[in-house]
């Protein structure tokens, strides 16, 4: 199943030049002030800890600007990404925010033959991530592939249930009409636009992407030899995901369901540990 990472490619590689000059990612912000953090960093940072002196790698790590955020955090990082584009954007991210990063071009399911198996003490991945992946189980075993015995995983994505839901709706109905279990088949999406704010006129509009039950992750994160440290749902997620549904809220300003916002998880933040060999 190739063809899906040559289609993604091509939409995430002319996303990456829109995305790096808008003001959503705010690179002025990292270039001007050392202390600047990416939003989603700074929502995650209680239940993150103490990163300093860790070996740490961003998978699937766009921009860069969590990757940047967690160098800022004293781990020593390295970013990875399929697009050539992105990973152009990330470096001059990182040279504009003085951090000393390397990023690395491959597909996920790659990794380990581009990154030392075993040396990490710790693997990021962020919101909008795994969805872009058809093999839930895959993605576990790089994971633990990377990891040092005890190293852990930290991923904070959005929930399977709000991936689900139909997004365009105009009515305030909640309507699940897109799979929540992994499937073969991927949701093939034709969309002219991005989630930032830009006058690009895009070219490659089509994508292929998955969802995965919580169950399915859970599973494949156990039988790829980890222990589940946390799993924390939130109601609330770092973009508009239902729009004309949501309101922004504080003290984070993510976005959280306007009508009882208890019916549904927005996102969800799960931590692992590797097994001792």
């Amino acid at each position: 199943m190739s063809d899906y990472l040559d289609v993604n490619r091509a939409n995430w590689d002319e996303r990456a030049p829109a995305h790096a000059a808008s003001a959503e990612y705010n690179f002025a912000a990292f270039a001007a002030d050392p202390e600047h953090l990416s939003d989603v960093v700074t929502f995650d940072r209680p239940l993150l800890g103490d990163i300093r002196g860790l070996r740490g790698v961003h998978l699937q790590c766009h921009i860069g600007t969590d990757t940047v955020s967690l160098s800022r955090l004293g781990a020593t990082m390295t970013g990875l990404d399929f697009s050539a584009a992105s990973l152009t954007e990330a470096r001059r991210l990182a040279t504009l925010a003085g951090a000393d990063i390397d990023f690395v071009e491959s597909d996920l399911y790659g990794a380990p033959d581009v990154l030392e198996p075993g040396s990490f003490d710790l693997v990021f991945t962020g919101i909008g991530a795994i969805g872009w992946l058809p093999d839930i189980r895959r993605w576990a075993q790089v994971v633990a592939t990377l990891l040092k015995p005890g190293g852990r995983l930290f991923i904070r994505e959005g929930h399977p249930m709000l991936w689900a839901v139909d997004d365009e709706r105009e009515d305030d109905l909640l309507v699940l009409d897109f799979d929540y279990f992994e499937h073969k088949d991927p949701l093939v999406w034709e969309q002219g636009g991005t989630y930032v704010e830009t006058e690009h006129q895009f070219v490659n509009k089509v994508t292929h992407s998955w969802n995965h039950g919580m169950g399915e992750i859970v599973t494949a994160l156990l039988d790829a030899g980890m222990t589940i440290a946390g799993l924390t749902e939130h109601d609330s997620a770092p973009w508009e995901a239902l729009p004309g549904k949501m309101t922004k809220v504080p003290p984070y300003d993510e976005w959280r369901l306007t009508d009882r916002p208890n019916r549904l998880p927005h996102t969800y933040t799960l931590r692992a540990v590797r097994n001792p060999v």
